[in-house]
C-alpha cells in the first residue's frame, strides 16, 4: 500500500519539481534602508544565480538594528550604513570580520511642482517656502548625522533646527518629501535617484560631511553560513558594484 502512495505521489510531479531541488533556508540580511532600491536588484541577480538559496531584506536603520543584534536578533547579514557598527559587532565576537561594499552619497532633495532650486543647497533651506526640512535621525541613523554636518559646513544648523523633522530611518526621511509633508530633505542620494520622476535633487559634496563608509557582516549565529558567504561573494563582485554605482552609491577600494 505505502508503494502504492508514492508511486502515485511521483506520479503527480512533474518534471521540472522533480528535477529542481527546493530552496534551502531563507538567508536573513538585516539592511540600512538607503539600499532598498539597490538590494532588491542586487537580490533578484542573487536568487537566479544561486536557486537553491532564498534571500530576504529587511530595511531599516542601521543604529536600530545594531542594537536588535546585539540583543539576539535572528539576522544571519547586517549590511551597515556606518561602517563602525559592522567593526563594533565584530570586536564583540558577534560577527566576522567586515567588508566594505559602498560609499553613501547624500542629496538635498525639493518636490518638483515647488519651483525650488536645491542646487542653492544651504541658502535653499532658509527660504520661507520651506518650512520643513527632513533628515533621517542622527541618534541612530548614519545619514541623518551625515545631514546635520553638512548644516554645519553651510552654516545653517542654527537658523533651520526649528524646521527640522526627523525620519526614524533615511528612507522615511525621503518620504516625507516625496509625500509633501516636508518642502525639503537631505537624505541619500541612492533614495531620489530611484524616485525622480516627481522630484529636483542636487547631490552634495562628499567634502560638506564626513564619509558614509558603509560595511556589512556576516553574525556568527547564522545557520546558512554558506548561503551568506555566497551572498557576500555576490555582493561585492563587479556586477553589483555596477548596480550600486548605478543606483548612486561610491564604491571602496579593491
Amino acid at each position: 500500500m505505502l508503494r502504492l502512495v508514492l508511486l502515485t505521489l511521483l506520479a503527480t510531479q512533474t518534471p521540472e519539481a522533480l528535477a529542481s531541488p527546493k530552496p534551502g533556508p531563507g538567508l536573513r540580511i538585516a539592511a540600512a534602508s538607503d539600499l532598498r532600491f539597490a538590494l532588491e536588484e542586487i537580490l533578484t541577480s542573487f536568487r537566479a544565480a544561486n536557486p537553491s538559496f532564498r534571500a530576504d531584506a529587511t530595511y531599516g536603520s542601521s543604529g536600530n538594528f545594531f542594537a536588535q543584534i546585539r540583543d539576539g536578533a535572528p539576522f544571519d547579514i547586517f549590511l551597515s550604513a556606518d561602517a563602525e557598527y559592522a567593526w563594533r559587532l565584530s570586536g564583540e565576537g558577534l560577527a566576522e570580520a567586515p567588508f566594505p561594499y559602498a560609499i553613501g552619497r547624500l542629496a538635498l532633495v525639493v518636490r518638483k511642482e515647488s519651483g525650488l532650486d536645491p542646487r542653492g543647497l544651504g541658502d535653499l533651506l532658509k527660504s520661507p517656502a520651506v518650512r520643513r526640512v527632513a533628515i533621517a535621525n542622527p541618534a541612530h541613523a548614519p545619514y541623518g548625522r551625515a545631514a546635520e554636518a553638512a548644516l554645519e559646513t553651510w552654516r545653517v544648523r542654527d537658523l533651520v533646527a526649528s524646521k527640522l523633522v526627523f525620519g526614524d530611518s533615511v528612507s522615511q526621511a525621503a518620504q516625507f518629501v516625496d509625500s509633501g509633508a516636508a518642502q525639503a530633505g537631505i537624505v541619500a542620494l541612492a533614495l531620489v535617484k530611484a524616485k525622480s520622476g516627481g522630484l529636483v535633487f542636487a547631490e552634495i559634496p562628499e567634502s560638506a560631511h564626513p564619509p558614509l563608509d558603509q560595511a556589512g557582516v556576516l553574525l556568527k549565529r547564522t545557520g546558512v553560513l554558506a548561503a551568506a558567504r555566497a551572498f557576500q561573494l555576490h555582493l561585492t563582485g563587479e556586477a553589483c558594484r555596477a548596480i550600486l554605482t548605478r543606483h548612486g552609491f561610491g564604491l571602496p577600494a579593491r
